[in-house]
């Protein structure tokens, strides 16, 4: 595979991800409606739950709308991920997933294309949210910024290669919905996205603490949130990384007809 071809096909898939993003005007919109409303509601309704503010990870007290901010962060990638899976499942139903693979490139890279594409938009629209965020008094350090953009792409990374995942399983656009049902809400509420985790061990809910522990969405959260103060959450960033490998590595395997789940499904995209 050479240099000129491989980015040409990055390209090509890049500008095609970023044309059907600009024609579909409703979809930054909802990308960003939909976690402002948490952000609002919650730290409305919630503080007088938790107080004034709470205590995070790294000991500091902070208002809890500054608190929620990297698991709203968490959710515009999540859905953009799941939103990526989506248009996998069409473009695989209207064909133009075995016309992009048929190509002489490494399945490898077209996938690893799709995928570097999609979480190319998710941090556009992490910092389309962050961006307006600021107008409803959420202060967080403009270095932050800075500091987030490696965590905020990780966790875009893991959670689109995950939904590069699902798009595998999912055979029909009529099954996509009750499969995120599975998928989105479990990760985004069993998560330190709303609430910390020392919460919920204190509150004698051992169960959902360990699972929520297990959570990969969990350690991309935490990942950002410590990023957003300059500080680096190594052992949640290898956690973020490796499931980032295993997900793509699966996805990779799943899109193989020679040796993939596909091959069971019959349908060699």
């Amino acid at each position: 595979m050479k240099l000129q071809h491989a980015m040409l096909a990055l390209q090509a898939v890049t500008s095609r991800e970023i044309s059907k993003f600009l024609r579909q005007g409703g979809r930054l919109a909802s990308a960003l409606v939909r976690p402002l409303l948490w952000l609002v509601v919650f730290a409305a309704g919630f503080r007088n739950v938790f107080g004034v503010s709470i205590i995070p990870p790294y000991e500091t007290y902070i208002p809890y709308q500054v608190y929620i901010v990297p698991g709203l962060l968490g959710m515009v990638l999540l859905f953009n991920g799941m939103q990526s899976s989506l248009a996998m499942v069409y473009d695989r139903e209207m064909g133009m997933m075995r016309l992009l693979l048929t190509a002489p490139l490494p399945r490898s890279f077209l996938l690893f294309a799709k995928l570097l594409a999609g979480t190319l938009l998710s941090v556009l629209q992490a910092y389309a949210f962050l961006a307006v965020a600021v107008l409803f008094d959420v202060d967080l350090p403009w270095s932050g910024w800075i500091y987030a953009f490696p965590a905020i792409v990780l966790a875009g990374l893991m959670l689109g290669a995950l939904g590069l995942l699902l798009s595998v399983h999912v055979r029909q656009l009529e099954n996509f919905a009750g499969t995120m049902n599975f998928v989105i809400f479990p990760m985004f509420f069993l998560s330190p996205a709303l609430y910390p985790l020392w919460k919920l061990e204190e509150s004698g809910a051992t169960v959902i603490h360990l699972i929520a522990r297990w959570n990969p969405f969990t350690h991309a959260i935490e990942t950002i949130r410590f990023a957003l103060y300059g500080q680096l959450a190594m052992s949640s960033a290898g956690i973020v990384l490796a499931c980032l490998a295993l997900f793509f590595f699966l996805a990779i395997r799943g899109y193989d007809p020679q040796r993939g789940l596909l091959q069971r499904g019959g349908k060699p995209d």
